[in-house]
């Protein structure tokens, strides 16, 4: 089973969409994102420099774009060869999309607007995400508790990214649990955690009267690495998943329940096909970050 999963937020890096803008089709399609999305997704995939496109209500739309982009070039008439997708935080609105619960379109306008409702709701308070490797698990737990923070994406492979107000996060920095690393993440705000609350209800407004399909792809979700069978359920757990943690630790181990025998990762790539290097050893994989990508990423689903 060829497995294709979408990367979420912090993968975009000024200019990557440089070398797939060359090909008019993809330089079309991305017009089109574009206009869905309200904003300019080639200049800032080309021109805008890292502090803008770190912007949550520009870098969601953004990677969620890029994502879909490669996915059209890879999957043109190749869609029966995906054997499941699944997507990380953002990740996930691209994987809906290809699984067929929602128009690329309709994709692109939620999560404009998630994007937009999560930078508000990072305003009210300064917070921010920290990710943790190594350590034991328990006292790591323990020391979050201790400080008010929250686990937000378990991400597997000995890596957790935490959340929450910005001198917990220092404390933390400072006396970390004994064994671990913990490392300042460039986001604007505690992502996945009850201090996006207020996004979740905006994205749920934004949702209402969105057309949703049953995926026609075997589509896992965040929550808990299951297989989402039901396209309102689907979208459901995209606007819950706002402020609950992402078990990635949990989808990697479905794809290995699964026999998973290969992972694609779509533009703008790197960051998950690490993550499965480490926890799911031997898997073959593939990260689309150029159009010179695809050759390899289309011998993997014909072979």
């Amino acid at each position: 089973m060829i497995v294709v999963v979408a990367p979420g937020q912090g993968s975009q890096t000024p200019g990557f969409l440089e070398p797939w803008i060359a090909e008019p089709a993809h330089r079309e399609r991305l017009e089109r994102y574009s206009e869905a999305a309200g904003i300019d997704l080639i200049a800032h995939g080309t021109v805008s420099d890292a502090d803008t496109i770190r912007d949550t209500a520009i870098a969601q739309p953004l990677i969620v774009a890029a994502s879909l982009l490669s996915a059209a070039a890879l999957l043109d008439g190749r869609r029966d060869r995906v054997g499941a997708v699944a997507g990380h935080s953002v990740g996930e609105f691209a994987a809906a999309a290809i699984a067929g619960v929602l128009s690329d379109e309709n994709a692109l306008r939620l999560v404009r607007e998630r994007g937009l409702a999560m930078a508000d709701a990072a305003a009210a308070v300064p917070t921010g995400m920290s990710a943790v490797l190594g350590g034991d698990a328990d006292a790591l737990a323990t020391r979050l508790a201790e400080l008010g923070l929250s686990p937000a994406n378990m991400n597997g492979g000995g890596q957790t990214v935490v959340a929450g107000e910005l001198p917990a996060l220092a404390a933390l920095a400072a006396e970390p649990v004994p064994g671990s690393r913990v490392i300042p993440l460039q986001v604007a705000g505690a992502f996945h955690t009850r201090h996006m609350s207020p996004a979740v209800d905006r994205l749920r407004a934004a949702v209402a009267g969105v057309e949703a399909h049953d995926p026609s792809i075997r589509l896992y979700t965040n929550r808990d690495g299951s297989v989402v069978t039901s396209g309102s359920a689907a979208v459901e757990l995209l606007v819950g998943q706002v402020s609950s943690p992402v078990r990635w630790d949990l989808c990697m181990q479905s794809f290995a329940d699964d026999t998973v025998t290969g992972i694609i990762e779509l533009l703008p790539a790197g960051a998950l096909v690490g993550l499965a290097k480490r926890a799911l050893k031997g898997v073959p994989t593939v990260a689309v970050k150029t159009p010179d990508d695809l050759a390899a990423a289309i011998e993997m689903l014909e072979n």
